[in-house]
């Protein structure tokens, strides 16, 4: 089974992300564990995802997509990836189902976690003084969750029209995401 988990910086994502790897045998596909990943290399790469990601842009849809290529052509991964976080944008969105198709996948359920800014900023002031990620500074979270709802209204409204979309109220405690998720997969 193929999710992907929508949600602005801070809804939760990872969070259920973990939770459906679990459950389900999957493979998370996390952009930001990987774009972390790029910057802990210090490759040219890396020091290009720094340079957006302090301008509270998201970083190049190529550099993404070909990070993300490996893990869906992967055989052992096939029908089992948890994407969180992506795609963040239209062309990752025809990107991934260009992928899915040429690997002979498709996406199962597709899940929006929706929070309203105020919890988020509750919940990362929270979350960065438990997990200290450099990326979780007030000034970068608001112009990521800018960012994010500019440029994702369009991708949620590509998969919007889809049987399998989901919208969740994110600001529930994570118990009852995780139920209603659980619910709506029927595993």
């Amino acid at each position: 089974m193929n999710i992907i988990l929508f949600g602005p910086p801070g809804a939760g994502k990872g969070t259920q992300a973990k939770y459906l790897v679990k459950k389900l045998n999957g493979f998370q596909i996390s952009t930001g564990d990987m774009l972390r990943d790029e910057i802990k290399k210090d490759s040219e790469v890396g020091k290009q995802i720094i340079q957006d990601m302090n301008d509270g842009k998201f970083v190049d849809d190529k550099i993404v997509n070909n990070l993300i290529k490996n893990y869906i052509f992967d055989p052992k991964k096939k029908n089992k990836l948890i994407f969180d976080g992506y795609p963040r944008s239209l062309s990752q969105a025809k990107n991934l189902d260009l992928l899915l198709k040429d690997s002979n996948q498709k996406i199962d359920h597709i899940f929006s976690l929706n929070v309203k800014k105020e919890i988020i900023i509750k919940r990362i002031e929270k979350r960065k003084n438990i997990e200290k990620r450099s990326d979780d500074n007030l000034e970068t979270i608001l112009k990521r969750h800018e960012t994010y709802m500019e440029t994702t209204k369009p991708v949620l409204d590509f998969y919007s029209k889809n049987i399998n979309f989901h919208e969740i109220d994110g600001a529930s405690e994570i118990e009852v995401i995780t139920a209603k998720i659980d619910e709506i997969i029927n595993v």
